[in-house]
């Protein structure tokens, strides 16, 4: 048995023992759909920008320009992008009853595509856009296909003040009753599975402290190392593609023997 089946068995034996599941989600979920993710050095979204000239607050009420010019060839992927295996493992899981939630850092709606239910977004969405002027919040179905095919800064309707997209950009305060229902999902399960997310951002990283702290189990998928490998139970450094379809396969495998007991 090689290091990555031994670990592999390690992890399964543990879902199967689970009987709450969290899962947090970062960008290394999607780029298997073709989403870049933020951080890699050559490919990552921030290799090509400087987020806090395009994607801060600040910026963004000085000239919302910037940040949609950058967001225009984004958004066009975002939306075309479809879920992969490790997206449709996570629904399945949750489809068996044992994992509970899923809260992510992405905005990519591929979750809920792949079919899961239960998901908090804790840096936002593209769903809805609000008015910066007037506050009205806005279906993105009335706003994205005129963006997408002109990449003018979106106006609201109702006032013509600047729209910006529900989603979370630096220098702003995280949704809070999501990031606490976030919190007490944490707090009431017995493992926590991390997938592919490099644990950089906080407050999110603090997640998998917490399950700790509370005597939860850790499990962590993700190409590269993170810095809190040395505190999880099982940390497999591989593509979630590959892995997370075992260990929901390992889970509906337990699910059938409980109903034949």
């Amino acid at each position: 048995m090689n290091e990555l089946d031994y670990l592999l068995h390690k992890a399964i034996s543990l879902v199967q023992k689970a009987h709450t599941i969290v899962a947090l989600t970062g960008a290394g979920i999607s780029t298997p759909s073709g989403i870049p993710d933020f951080r890699s050095p050559n490919s990552g979204l921030w290799a090509q920008a400087n987020p806090l000239e395009v994607a801060s607050i600040y910026g963004f009420k000085h000239d919302p320009r910037p940040f949609y010019e950058w967001l225009h060839p984004l958004a066009q992927t975002v939306i075309q992008a479809q879920p992969n295996a490790a997206h449709v493992a996570l629904a399945h899981m949750e489809q068996a009853g044992a994992l509970s939630c899923i809260v992510t850092q992405n905005i990519d709606l591929l979750h809920q595509k792949a079919g899961s239910q239960l998901v908090y977004e804790v840096h936002g969405h593209m769903r809805e856009f609000t008015c910066m002027a007037c506050e009205d919040i806005v279906n993105a179905d009335l706003v994205t296909p005129h963006f997408l095919e002109t990449g003018d800064v979106p106006l609201c309707l109702t006032c013509g003040g600047v729209l910006k997209p529900n989603v979370i950009l630096f220098g702003e305060m995280l949704p809070l009753p999501v990031l606490q229902q976030a919190q007490y999902e944490t707090a009431v399960c017995d493992l926590m599975l991390v997938a592919g997310s490099s644990l950089e951002v906080s407050p999110i990283n603090e997640l998998p402290w917490q399950a700790k702290r509370q005597g939860s189990r850790l499990i962590i998928v993700n190409l590269a190392e993170t810095h809190l490998d040395q505190i999880a139970d099982v940390v497999i450094h591989a593509d979630v593609v590959e892995i997370l379809p075992q260990l929901a396969a390992a889970i509906t495998q337990r699910k059938r023997s409980e109903i034949a007991d």
